[in-house]
């Protein structure tokens, strides 16, 4: 169908099969921010949240929010900053480390560790809040020269990772860019503030969406923190949805607006594919398809702050993934890499982890739907999460299973049904209990994070 700008045309967009589908990608936060590498990580994004605005903001756990905290006078970032580098050395002064740096980085590796970590698309930070570019823009940034990278890594990477046969998309701050003004954001009023609305930044923007969807062909756009008011999201939205039916957009474009002194919101764009909640999950399954972000520590961008037991390992974010998933969720896994593009050992090591086990696992996770409910317990109160596949039915069982059998609470399935294990070639032996199923558990069980038995109708 053609879609034309208008809100109940675009309205008819469907999320793709192939989003649907995969499940699970991978977040890259990487820019000037990744060569100071650092935030105070006493509490997490949640726990400084609630302790108030002034102190979140100032003790900001995000390392790729470096600029905004060295802006805060008194900050752990800013006396860091002084300690580090001086009084004289400057934000910008990041720039030439960083394309020095640059000049080591691989991304052929990168895309192979993505796949082998069983990533279906991947999605790159091309332009974060403090305004440097990781592409070779026809639209320069007009407050500073040369704030680039020397490198086209929004080309580079999009073209490993597509060889790899994962799908590309695209993060672009849309409505922040602190190279456009110079006051920090301190509190949420300031935060809304910090939006730029004037019509030369939104041509700016605009620009760059157009240029990004044009010259490398995004399956993704995922916008952040919102959009300025003058910018047609009708517009936009019809162009790449002609121009790639199979792309999906996020939910992150509200219009940020002034208007009598001021400071006004959107509660919500009107129009996005999904939602992004970020260091969150949710207890029920959502009718609306959802994708869960965050990092693998408690930053987005590296933070050489933390240390192994500030990361979630392999098992956690396992356990999270089929949690997700049973609820119609996608996971968005972050990576920080080091200004010389290394990614972390301690985060390659999550990575391959993920991996290994979706290599045997992953028949339960990719092209599966919620099934009618989402979780369930067995009779020792160990945690069990359903996934199906047409007919099948998936039981996720969260735990290391106590002793020979194991009973789950409230299951019935058809008679004569098959039972597998995956990764276990033999069919395994069942009862129905009157409204509970009883499953024998192999003997000299592999251990894994997660163990998923198939249950196969008769008829197939």
């Amino acid at each position: 169908m053609i879609f034309e700008p208008t809100k109940t045309s675009i309205r008819k967009h469907k999320i793709p099969n192939w989003f649907h589908n995969a499940k699970f990608g991978i977040f890259i936060h990487w820019g000037l921010y990744s060569v100071p590498a650092f935030a105070v990580k006493e509490l997490s994004f949640t726990e400084s949240s609630a302790v108030g605005e002034e102190y979140y903001f100032k003790n900001n756990p995000y390392a790729e929010w470096y600029l905004n905290t060295l802006r805060i006078s008194g900050s752990p970032t800013h006396e860091h900053h002084k300690k580090e580098f001086g009084e004289d050395f400057s934000y910008d002064d990041f720039v030439p480390i960083f394309n020095e740096e640059l000049k080591k980085w691989n991304p052929e590796e990168w895309a192979e560790l993505f796949k082998k970590a069983g990533a279906r698309y991947v999605v790159l930070v091309t332009k974060h809040h403090d305004g440097f570019l990781l592409w070779p823009t026809k639209y320069p940034n007009p407050m500073k020269v040369n704030y680039i990278a020397n490198r086209n890594i929004v080309s580079e990477l999009t073209n490993s990772v597509k060889s790899e046969g994962m799908k590309m998309g695209f993060y672009y701050s849309t409505s922040f860019d602190w190279s456009f003004n110079s006051e920090p954001i301190d509190a949420r009023a300031s935060d809304m503030i910090n939006g730029i609305t004037t019509p030369e930044y939104t041509e700016y923007v605009k620009n760059h969406w157009y240029e990004l969807i044009d010259d490398y062909e995004p399956s993704i756009l995922w916008s952040d923190i919102g959009a300025p008011p003058p910018f047609d999201l009708f517009e936009l939205f019809a162009y790449y949805y002609n121009k790639f039916p199979e792309g999906v957009i996020n939910d992150r474009w509200d219009k940020i607006f002034h208007k009598d002194g001021k400071v006004h919101k959107m509660r919500r764009t009107f129009f996005y594919d999904y939602t992004t909640p970020e260091y969150k999950s949710y207890n029920f399954i959502k009718k609306k398809k959802w994708e869960s972000n965050r990092g693998i520590g408690n930053s987005y961008g590296y933070n050489k702050m933390e240390k192994e037991d500030d990361y979630l390992t392999s098992n956690d974010f396992i356990k999270m993934l089929v949690d997700i998933v049973s609820k119609n969720g996608n996971l968005l896994l972050n990576i920080g890499p080091m200004s010389d593009g290394t990614i972390p050992e301690i985060q390659k090591e999550v990575l391959q982890g993920i991996g290994q086990w979706l290599e045997i696992n992953g028949e339960g996770i990719y092209g599966t739907r919620p099934w009618e409910r989402a979780e369930g317990n067995t009779l020792d109160n160990l945690e069990i999460r359903f996934t199906h596949k047409n007919e099948l039915l998936y039981i996720h069982l969260l735990n290391n299973p106590i002793g020979k059998t194991l009973k789950i609470l409230a299951l019935t399935i058809p008679q004569n049904s098959k039972i597998r294990m995956l990764g276990y070639e033999n069919q395994l032996k069942w009862e129905q209990d009157q409204e509970d199923l009883v499953i024998n558990i192999p003997e000299n069980l592999t251990e894994s994070s997660v163990y998923v038995f198939k249950v196969i109708p008769n008829e197939l």
